[in-house]
């Protein structure tokens, strides 16, 4: 299993530093835009979208084409980051309160269609992102892998209340905290490191200072941590539902696409909202 999680990992990462260090954005943009069309496949076979399920990602890839050709890519409409924020936040809310009972008695076409809505906003997130440059865009895939890290360590040498029992057992409010915590700690050397180096673009904590100030900055990060959270536990939610271990098999080692990409899905969207202000 580790040998095949490290072959994974490498291959993953030859595909995707060339195409996120690249010049121009497209290349990364169509890496991402297949990516996000095999974790709409995967989303379709959670819900029970059965012969669907490929004609879903496919759908799924072909409007991220369409926004891509439309040239949203660079200069999408800050409207969709609010639809994304407010389907996140009141949405998770309901779907996390609901737990793993409550998922399936929606129908399978509101499921389906609220996954690709929100995969689709997703990877025009992080295509948007990578327009503004290398620097923003890493700030915030830090500020996920940040707080997973910490959350991570935190849960382990702390955790005593179990954050959502029903869905993610190994989760906790310490946990929680404790990701919190990292991620402001990584905002503040972000920010050391843009005042001292030259960058190509302004990462998102220089973003967020600059135009709100250090309180609400602080506010906007630990937001958007809470929102990591929200994502993989949505995720979780909807695998035990569907009774599934991994979203799929794609990623020998390391299961399917939703499996690596689920903390990410909220917070680009809701970054990106956050600078649209």
């Amino acid at each position: 299993m580790l040998k095949q999680r490290v072959i994974t990992a490498l291959v993953l990462m030859a595909l995707l530093l060339p195409a996120l260090f690249a010049r121009p954005a497209w290349p990364f943009a169509l890496l991402t835009l297949v990516m996000m069309a095999a974790a709409g496949w995967e989303w379709g076979r959670l819900n029970g979208a059965g012969a669907l399920a490929v004609p879903m990602g496919l759908l799924l890839g072909a409007a991220c084409a369409a926004a891509l050709y439309a040239g949203w890519s660079a200069a999408p409409p800050a409207s969709l980051w609010w639809l994304a924020m407010l389907t996140w936040v009141l949405g998770g809310t309901f779907v996390l309160r609901g737990g793993p009972a409550g998922w399936p008695l929606l129908p399978s076409a509101t499921r389906c269609a609220l996954g690709l809505l929100l995969l689709w906003t997703a990877w025009l997130a992080l295509a948007a992102a990578k327009a503004i440059g290398i620097n923003f865009i890493l700030s915030v895939f830090c500020l996920v892998w940040a707080a997973d890290i910490a959350a991570y360590f935190g849960g382990r040498a702390f955790g005593k209340r179990k954050l959502a029992p029903a869905i993610s057992p190994g989760k906790s409010w310490e946990g929680v905290w404790s990701g919190m915590l990292g991620a402001l700690l990584l905002a503040a050397a972000w920010l050391w490191f843009d005042m001292n180096f030259a960058v190509d673009s302004q990462s998102l904590y220089t973003r967020l200072l600059g135009r709100f100030g250090a309180v609400v900055m602080v506010l906007v990060l630990l937001f958007l941590a809470a929102m990591s959270v929200v994502g993989d536990l949505f995720e979780s939610l909807v695998k035990r539902s569907a009774g599934a271990k991994d979203s799929s098999g794609l990623l020998p080692g390391h299961g399917g696409v939703l499996d690596r990409v689920d903390a990410l899905l909220p917070v680009f969207p809701l970054a990106m909202a956050m600078i649209a202000i």
